[in-house]
């Protein structure tokens, strides 16, 4: 009788370089290839992001000649009827640090299923890149990339030309249904349409990167970060075809600030929902209220920040560098919680990673690692002109803007037509919330210096 071995995708829905599958056709004759739907996960998902890891597993599926079993349930009761019924003696995955993942797989070892990790999503696994000087962990991103680039990773290994799968019994082959919900489109999934970007960034706008990456207009991001999120593609297979010009280097900083964050999550857990630096839990902040109902449906009045709300709406996705304009707007400008983001963000993208979210806002918030400065706050009249001149980015998701001219788009309330097609009036005026923002930093810096001279 054939050896068996288990192969379980989660966030490694590949094919190429993927060393668990490689350890698993190792181990055995035939692999058994299973995708687990955890109902207590799904309801957490939002449903852009469903719809896409639909279409993910049956990209998936396609390229392991539709021997993909997909089981709804528990995973410690899915993987013990699998083991038993095809007679499986090994188990493989892909090590996963954030605090889901990491606390399954101990959930599923505790109950006597032994576990063998192989490779991570990451290039250089968390917990790995340490300070030479005392072995800690670093807190600040500049020489934590240094030190990655020099720790190193290997390179990336071609998908396995055969792989004797077995044939999935009727009910194993429980497909999600999950449509695109409407009004929304999103981008395709699977590993073939991961490559398929690559090959088109690569041709198109890597060389260029380092300048067009902060244009929300133009097709100037690699959009690769729903398919690393889901595996599609391991950052091995990016970083081995870059060259050392700035432009592909700043294309590799952006990989190792996806790798950073994997990292300060790992080193300190429970900052997904906590504040970094301890102090910012004193700020004041406001009650959400109507503020962030307008914020999450992008009708806070400024064009630039709405069209960054509504490009999540519609797609699952937002440009990078609008990321950290709303972001600073909600924290700063409507003075809330960076969490209340935070978790709208996990409702809506599709590209959604807990560690780079997490930390993404609270560096934008001012209270994360390697924080931007609390006092640095975004202008979002400014940073429309700067990264939109011309307001296509505005006009094309604020179509109640798309007949100002390029010199009328970013403040509307200055000019007779601005408001002629329906659009909101300014949720705030952004020069008093700034004076506000500082207002409340200065408070909490002072109850830290009472509490020095205390001690």
């Amino acid at each position: 009788m054939a050896s068996r071995s288990i192969i379980w995708f989660r966030r490694d829905l590949r094919l190429a370089d993927n060393p668990a599958l490689l350890a698993a056709l190792e181990a055995a004759d035939e692999v058994i290839p299973v995708f687990i739907l955890d109902p207590k996960l799904v309801d957490e998902n939002g449903s852009k992001r469903l719809a896409y890891l639909g279409q993910s597993l049956r990209s998936l599926d396609e390229s392991l000649g539709n021997k993909l079993h997909v089981r709804v349930g528990d995973e410690v009761e899915v993987l013990k009827e699998l083991i038993s019924r095809y007679g499986a003696t090994s188990v493989h995955i892909s090590t996963e640090y954030e605090p889901h993942g990491a606390a399954r797989d101990a959930r599923v070892e505790a109950a006597g299923i032994e576990l063998t990790r192989t490779g991570s999503p990451y290039a250089v696994a968390p917990g790995r890149v340490l300070k030479p000087s005392d072995a800690t962990p670093y807190r600040v991103y500049t020489p934590f990339y240094k030190a990655w680039c020099v720790h190193g990773w290997r390179k990336p290994v071609a998908a396995p030309k055969v792989i004797n799968a077995v044939t999935p019994g009727k009910d194993d082959r429980n497909f999600p249904d999950w449509p695109v919900p409407g009004g929304t489109q999103i981008s395709e999934a699977g590993e073939a349409a991961a490559m398929s970007r690559w090959k088109k960034f690569k041709k198109e706008a890597l060389n260029s990167y380092d300048e067009a990456r902060n244009f929300a207009g133009i097709d100037g991001t690699s959009k690769l970060s729903a398919h690393l999120t889901w595996g599609e593609v391991h950052p091995r297979t990016l970083l081995a075809e870059l060259g050392d010009s700035k432009a592909h280097d700043v294309f590799r900083k952006e990989i190792a600030w996806r790798e950073f964050y994997g990292d300060v999550l790992f080193n300190n857990p429970g900052t997904d929902t906590q504040y970094y630096t301890k102090r910012f839990e004193n700020m004041r902040y406001d009650d959400p209220g109507e503020k962030f109902k307008l914020w999450c449906e992008g009708k806070t009045g400024y064009p630039f920040v709405d069209a960054g709300m509504r490009q999540l709406l519609h797609e699952g996705w937002m440009h990078n560098r609008v990321r950290m304009v709303v972001a600073s707007f909600l924290v700063k400008d409507l003075h809330l919680e960076w969490q209340l983001g935070e978790e709208f963000f996990a409702k809506h993208l599709i590209d959604f990673d807990v560690a780079s979210n997490a930390h993404g806002w609270q560096w934008t918030a001012g209270c994360g690692t390697d924080a931007s400065p609390y006092y640095r706050i975004f202008n979002p009249i400014e940073q429309g002109r700067r990264f939109d001149e011309n307001g296509d980015y505005i006009r094309k998701y604020v179509p109640e803007l798309a007949h100002l001219s390029a010199a009328e788009i970013h403040e509307p309330w200055l000019f007779l037509d601005g408001y002629s097609k329906g659009y909101p009036m300014r949720v705030v005026d952004h020069a008093v919330e700034r004076h506000e923002s500082l207002a409340r930093l200065q408070e909490i810096k002072e109850i830290k210096e009472i509490k020095e001279i205390e001690k």
